[in-house]
């Protein structure tokens, strides 16, 4: 690898700490001529699945490059940190699922190797910030020009660590789904996508059946917020191209008590 200008950086550290600008420092230290990207810092604390749907779906639009992404509730354990080759990328971060799914978008791993090598780490590593001690330096020598087979020895990509599958089928007339974000505002977007839904046949207009634990309601399948009124319930094509479940200035996760991980169903009956 001849180097990177590019340093994607995602994490659940927040910004009330020094955590975030400490990486900075570090990767500036060892690579004064890397541009870092922030990405985000507020995967919610230890959720590798919210992480992972997070950086799926932002690695379409981010430059070639590093792209370290740390959600890390095993740091210090036997999970392994690993750099994944993908393309003209590499992925640095904790081999706990985080890394691929966002790999698979852009075709899938070619190489892996574990971060072993105490030259590309900072002298003293703790048992509890590798985002600083291991995962930031390597990312700097990355993208300085250091190749990932320096980094440590080869790591089989068909042991590298998965999340479970998520729920995502069609059966009959009746769509099943899971709520993967829940965002700010209360919108769930869930494993259900724009194609799912062009293969069920289901058209602008059609009214869902939900049925989520102990909630049951009727929803419409809409183009926007402004398309029901103030208060009202939808669902739609968000901007990743999945399905979400909505309330026009309100909150779908409040009103309908779901949350990320929740599964549901969508009965749609003669879609029109």
């Amino acid at each position: 690898m001849s180097g990177s200008k590019w340093i994607t950086f995602l994490t659940d550290y927040g910004l009330a700490n020094k955590f975030v600008g400490v990486c900075h420092g570090v990767m500036a230290g060892i690579a004064p001529e890397a541009r870092v990207l922030d990405v985000t810092h507020f995967v919610p604390r230890g959720n590798i699945a919210h992480g992972a749907e997070v950086f799926q779906q932002a690695i379409a639009f981010l430059p070639t490059g590093v792209h370290l992404t740390v959600v890390d509730p095993g740091v210090g354990g036997s999970r392994k940190a690993v750099a994944l080759v993908v393309g003209e990328n590499v992925f640095v971060g904790p081999d706990n699922g985080l890394l691929l799914p966002a790999a698979d978008v852009l075709g899938g791993v070619d190489a892996a190797y574990e971060l072993s090598d105490p030259r590309f780490h900072l002298d003293n590593v703790s048992h509890s910030f590798h985002g600083r001690d291991i995962f930031s330096p390597v990312a700097a020598h990355l993208a300085s020009g250091v190749a990932p087979a320096e980094l440590g020895p080869p790591v089989d990509v068909s042991e590298l660590v998965r999340l479970p599958e998520q729920v995502r089928r069609l059966a009959d007339d009746t769509l099943y789904g899971q709520v993967v974000i829940e965002d700010r505002f209360g919108n769930l977007q869930t494993t259900l996508d724009i194609g799912l839904l062009k293969e069920a046949g289901v058209a602008l207009g059609t009214e869902f059946v939900l049925t989520a634990g102990d909630t049951t309601a009727v929803v419409p399948y809409v183009e926007t917020f402004c398309s029901v009124g103030e208060g009202e319930s939808l669902a739609h094509i968000d901007s990743a191209d999945r399905l979400a479940l909505a309330v026009n200035l309100g909150s779908a996760a409040e009103l309908f008590s779901m949350h990320e991980g929740d599964t549901f169903t969508l009965t749609y009956g003669s879609a029109g």
